[in-house]
């Protein structure tokens, strides 16, 4: 399929757009439900309450030339709150006029920014991470509101992200040259200089983490930015840029479109404006979009999908080892690019663990995440309830067991119930592909050697967890294990300070960390010798 097919295809499966129409924004959540199935593992899955006002909900706009304006042909598409399936917005959808009016506010900007000192770029980020700060509760019930993720969980989203832009800020500041002996009287140096337009493409999953790296890594490097976020989390990007723009960005150094993915990605890539692209998705759409970008000679940093795995050796206190990773498993509903779901067990633990991180599992809340004691939110949509349904359903076929879970939770709202298989054979489909839901695979190994070959039996390699109190298990697993990131006793993959990114079909290019501005930075050689 070639890249233009496929962006067509994406196009016409994810994306309805319809004129705009009055609706209520907000319809509650529907009355407590219960799944009558599994009783054991749903007794606390209960979704009860009255939901909050979203009156601090945005306005959802196009953001161009720093104005919010409604699309060129007042064209939108309905925004669902993935717990009640109830519209809570309009979202203007981009024509091709005004991404090119996007494009040519980002080009005109680019020119001043530039030129901007590092040390004001420092302060205008530093300064949007304080009013971060300020408005995590707005923001944090934004996040919730449209992706469904508890409350708790999205503060904790924009916390990191604060911690992010004054990352960003702080490495605006340390962006170094160097001088080259010649051995003659002629000096060389080489500087770095900002590359240029950058194109952004972030997912629903992290609503303002994922664009929020990318528009401040630009902007601190001195580009400027053209964004896509996803259009089912308009409202949390939305108010990243409104701490952008109020702590004193300039116009056009940040414009964000939404609408058709594949016809603004299309135009955006192909544009002569554009110098470089970054991307986070899955990994189909990703290669169409590398695609692109190299018909075009333009760097991307993509950073694709994940499908982790979790190795367990028989020396660890089972028990907590298998809460931990219980609870890492379902945040988000399973909906993370590093949820760890490929669980290798030591055999001589195998049946204690399993039967540790069931009860874990069945322990947890599914609901509302506005409500205090949900621990585990909806999917974000039909199609992904659909496609871990579908996924469950195929693999069971072929000879797995369902020790918990397994089903949709009958009611409003795209709830799913946290699901562990076991005796999944070889040959399933879901051991090849990213399930991105709330579904763990269990596994039994015998020696190291063999949980080493099948954590590696993968085409994708984001990241990669162990537990173990061997020394010498630790050293062979971060050697040996082929992973972006791979953790040994806990499940954090990287922050502000460190890089982010995968090998082989989980991306390239990294975020975070030293490396967060090798996309938007290009090496210029200087020479001079004395007149």
């Amino acid at each position: 399929m070639t890249s233009g097919n496929f962006l067509k295809f994406v196009r016409s499966d994810e994306f309805r757009p319809q004129r705009s129409r009055h609706n209520d924004l907000y319809r509650g959540l529907g009355k407590t439900t219960q799944n009558p199935g599994d009783k054991s593992s749903m007794s606390n899955n209960a979704r009860s309450g009255t939901q909050p006002s979203n009156s601090f909900y945005p306005e959802l706009r196009l953001l161009i030339d720093g104005q919010w304006v409604p699309s060129g042909d007042g064209t939108t598409r309905e925004v669902i709150d993935p717990s009640s399936e109830a519209v809570i917005g309009h979202l203007p959808c981009a024509t091709g006029d005004d991404v090119a009016l996007a494009l040519d506010s980002a080009q005109q900007a680019f020119l001043e920014w530039r030129k901007t000192p590092p040390s004001r770029r420092s302060a205008v980020i530093a300064k949007a991470a304080t009013l971060l700060r300020e408005r995590e509760d707005h923001i944090a019930r934004t996040i919730t509101l449209e992706l469904g993720k508890p409350l708790a969980e999205s503060r904790i989203e924009v916390q990191r992200l604060a911690a992010v832009f004054e990352w960003h800020a702080a490495e605006a500041l340390r962006i170094y040259g160097r001088l080259i002996p010649s051995g003659t009287d002629v000096q060389n140096v080489v500087i770095q200089e900002p590359i240029g337009v950058v194109a952004a493409f972030s997912p629903w999953n992290g609503p303002v983490a994922s664009p929020g790296r990318k528009m401040t890594a630009a902007l601190a490097a001195g580009c400027t930015i053209v964004i896509k976020p996803a259009e089912e989390t308009p409202g949390s990007a939305i108010a990243l840029a409104h701490c952008l723009m109020d702590a004193g960005l300039p116009s056009g150094a940040l414009n964000m479109v939404f609408g058709d993915p594949g016809e603004i990605s299309s135009q955006l890539i192909r544009s002569s404006i554009v110098r470089s692209v970054s991307f986070t998705g899955s990994v189909p759409i990703g290669r169409s979009l590398a695609a692109l970008a190299g018909q075009h000679l333009k760097p991307a940093i993509l950073e694709l999908g994940g499908h982790a795995p979790v190795i367990v050796e028989s020396d660890v206190d089972v028990p907590a080892v298998a809460a931990l990773c219980a609870r890492q498993k379902f945040r988000n509903a399973g909906q993370i690019c590093m949820s760890p779901t490929r669980f290798l067990i030591q055999e001589s633990i195998y049946d204690a663990f399993v039967e540790a991180f069931v009860d874990a599992t069945r322990a947890q809340r599914v609901g509302s995440g506005f409500e205090a004691t949900s621990e585990i939110g909806p999917l974000a949509n039909a199609r992904r309830r659909n496609a871990v349904e579908r996924m469950i359903e195929e693999t069971c076929a072929q000879g797995a067991r369902v020790l918990t879970g397994g089903k949709r939770i009958p009611g409003p709202g795209f709830f799913f119930e946290p699901t562990v298989l076991a005796d999944v054979p070889p040959e399933a489909k879901v051991w090849k592909e990213e399930p991105f839901g709330p579904i763990a695979l269990m596994a039994r190994y015998g020696d190291l050697d063999e949980a080493i070959e099948r954590a590696n039996n993968t085409n994708y390699g984001l990241a990669a967890f162990a537990f173990t109190r061997s020394a010498k298990s630790t050293e062979r697993l971060l050697r040996e294990v082929e992973s972006g990131i791979v953790s040994v006793n806990h499940f954090m993959g990287a922050g502000d300070s460190t890089s982010f990114g995968g090998i082989k079909d989980s991306g390239y290019g990294r975020e975070g960390g030293a490396e967060c501005f090798d996309g938007y930075l290009v090496k210029k050689l200087v020479s001079h010798r004395p007149a």
